[in-house]
C-alpha cells in the first residue's frame, strides 16, 4: 500500500526535467518563487506600518483590527473573486497571498515595539537621539525576535497557501494535488503533500537559523562559549594544610630600629 502511494515520488522519471508535465524540482522552484514574492510584497507593506504604529501608537485599533479581518478571508474563495474580477494568472494569486502573509507581520511587528522598555527609550532620549534613532538603533533591536518570529510565521503559511495556484491554472506544488485529485491518482497526491511538508521544515530550520545570527545574544539570552571561557572566574588555589605535629604559625613583618646617630661631640668636653 505504501509503495503504492509513494510510488510517484520514488519514481526518478518525476525528478527529471523534460517533456510537458514538469518535474518535481520544477514545481518546487515554482512554489518557492510564488512565496517568496508574497513575503516580500507583504514584508514592504506591513513592516514599515507596524513599526509607524508601534512608535507612534496612531491608528493602532483600526490597523489591528483589519490585520485580523485579513485572517478570517477564506483565500481560496478570495482567489476565485479576484479572477472574475481580474482574469487568470499570477496577479489575483499574489493579492490573495499578500492578505494572507499581512496580518502576522503587521501584529507581532506592532507588539514588538510596544513590548520596549519604556526605561530604555527614556534613556536614548536622554542621549539626544531623534525619533527615528530611537526607533531604528533601540526600539527595532530589542523588538527584533518578534518581528522575525512574524516573518516565520508568515512564511509557513504562504509555502502551505501557494498550492491553491493551481486552482487557477499556473504551477507551483499544487499541481501534483489539483491534478492527482482529478486523474484519480493518490499516489500523485501524497507525493505532493510530502514534497510541501518537507519544504516547510526546510524553510522553517532556515529561517531559524537566520533569526539566530540576526538577534542578539543578550536578548535571548543565549552567551557564546567562546564568552562563557573568557568570562569564568579562575578556580581558586587550594590551601597548604599544615604538617602532622606543626603549628601553623603566621608570620609578621619585621620590624628594625634605627641606629643611634653618632655624634662629633662624642668624647668631647664641653
Amino acid at each position: 500500500m505504501s509503495d503504492g502511494l509513494l510510488g510517484y515520488l520514488l519514481d526518478p522519471a518525476n525528478w527529471q526535467g523534460g517533456g510537458v508535465r514538469a518535474s518535481i524540482p520544477e514545481l518546487v522552484l515554482t512554489h518557492l518563487w510564488y512565496t517568496v514574492q508574497a513575503l516580500v510584497v507583504a514584508a514592504v507593506i506591513a513592516l514599515p506600518l507596524g513599526l509607524y504604529i508601534g512608535h507612534t501608537g496612531k491608528g493602532s485599533f483600526i490597523a489591528i483590527n483589519a490585520a485580523n479581518a485579513g485572517r478570517s478571508l477564506p483565500t481560496l474563495g478570495l482567489i476565485i473573486l479576484l479572477v472574475v474580477i481580474m482574469g487568470l494568472g499570477f496577479g489575483p494569486v499574489l493579492i490573495a497571498l499578500v492578505i494572507l502573509a499581512i496580518p502576522p507581520i503587521l501584529t507581532t511587528t506592532y507588539a514588538g515595539i510596544r513590548a520596549v522598555d519604556p526605561a530604555a527609550i527614556d534613556a536614548a532620549r536622554g542621549m539626544g537621539m531623534r525619533p527615528l534613532q530611537v526607533l531604528f538603533r533601540v526600539e527595532v533591536p530589542i523588538a527584533l525576535p518578534l518581528i522575525s518570529s512574524g516573518l516565520r510565521n508568515a512564511l509557513l503559511q504562504l509555502v502551505a497557501t501557494s498550492t491553491v495556484a493551481a486552482y487557477v491554472g499556473i504551477g507551483g506544488l499544487g499541481r501534483l494535488l489539483i491534478d492527482g485529485l482529478s486523474l484519480n491518482d493518490y499516489g500523485r497526491v501524497v507525493a505532493g503533500a510530502v514534497v510541501v511538508a518537507a519544504l516547510a521544515i526546510v524553510l522553517d530550520l532556515l529561517a531559524a537559523g537566520t533569526q539566530r545570527l540576526v538577534v542578539s545574544p543578550g536578548l535571548t539570552g543565549r552567551i557564546p562559549k567562546r564568552q562563557l571561557r573568557r568570562t569564568a572566574p579562575a578556580a581558586p588555589a587550594p590551601a597548604l594544610a599544615p604538617a602532622d605535629g606543626v603549628a601553623a604559625t603566621t608570620s609578621t613583618p619585621e620590624t628594625s630600629t634605627p641606629a643611634p646617630a653618632s655624634s662629633d661631640r662624642d668624647g668631647a668636653s664641653s
